[in-house]
């Protein structure tokens, strides 16, 4: 994937567990990801969930970059098998997404939406994706403006084991109609 936006390019490669791991994991702790959970995490434990992820058939994370620099985290998974399952009846072409934007000391107006847009693009480029599914924490507002503003629609807020998580989807048609392309 590569999408250039006013903000400049972003690229997405496969995330290596070990590789990235000290980079992750300064992200994940930091303050600004709370809703990423992980606040306590040692490298190790960074490190071991990330292989875990490369090892799962239906969950793979992916490193984003911005003009070449690592600046953010994706996750698509398929939400037959993790995150979601048996909290809501899945559709064919559903595909689970998160993403975490880097912290920064110098913030780039309009920054996060760009990533949430190139993330989005990334996963509507297969054209087997027929809706996004997202499930963030329902205190989350700042994530659900965002969402929002790429299309996507609340459904009913659920109980995760983690969480109580505010169930929402996107379809291509509201992705595009949201970036006000014609559908």
């Amino acid at each position: 994937m590569s999408a250039t936006t006013g903000i400049g390019t972003f690229t997405l490669r496969p995330l290596d567990p070990l590789k990235d791991a000290e980079l992750l994991h300064s992200w994940v702790t930091h303050p600004k990801a709370a809703y990423w959970m992980m606040q306590d995490a040692k490298l190790q434990d960074v490190e071991r969930e990330y292989m875990r992820i490369a090892a799962h058939e239906h969950h793979h994370a992916h490193l984003g970059l911005h003009e070449g620099r690592p600046a953010f985290l994706m996750e698509r998974y398929d939400p037959r098998y993790v995150e979601l399952t048996g909290l809501y009846d899945p559709e064919p072409g559903d595909v689970g997404m998160h993403f975490l934007v880097a912290p920064t000391d110098r913030p780039i107006h309009g920054f996060t939406r760009a990533v949430i847009t190139a993330v989005m693009d990334e996963l509507f480029a297969d054209p087997r994706t027929r809706r996004v599914v997202v499930e963030p924490d329902v205190s989350n507002k700042a994530v659900h403006a965002l969402n929002e503003a790429v299309g996507f629609v609340p459904e009913r807020e659920i109980d995760k084991p983690e969480k109580r998580a505010l169930l929402s989807f996107c379809t291509r048609e509201q992705f595009l109609a949201a970036r006000g392309v014609a559908v």
